[in-house]
């Protein structure tokens, strides 16, 4: 992963690639102690970033079908 962007800025498919693989490398349990611990807190930042932009995209979900049911709301009501 020598070319992979900061978590900030990574693509969300790249987030959850990302986690995957490090999930898999904490799963095998074949590397050194300090390799696993430095993968569960590259994990743990992962999933931190994903969710976060889970939260933020549902917002937007949710104010977006907000303004969509608001005119359809006073049309039904007139």
């Amino acid at each position: 992963m020598g070319t992979a962007r900061p978590v900030e800025t990574a693509r969300f498919e790249e987030l959850l690639t990302t986690l995957e693989k490090t999930i898999a490398e904490l799963a095998g349990g074949t590397a050194p102690l300090e390799e696993l611990v430095a993968a569960h807190q590259r994990a743990v930042r992962l999933l931190a970033e994903a969710t976060s932009r889970l939260d933020e995209l549902k917002a937007r979900a949710d104010q977006t079908a907000r303004s969509l049911n608001s005119p359809l709301d006073s049309e039904v009501s007139q």
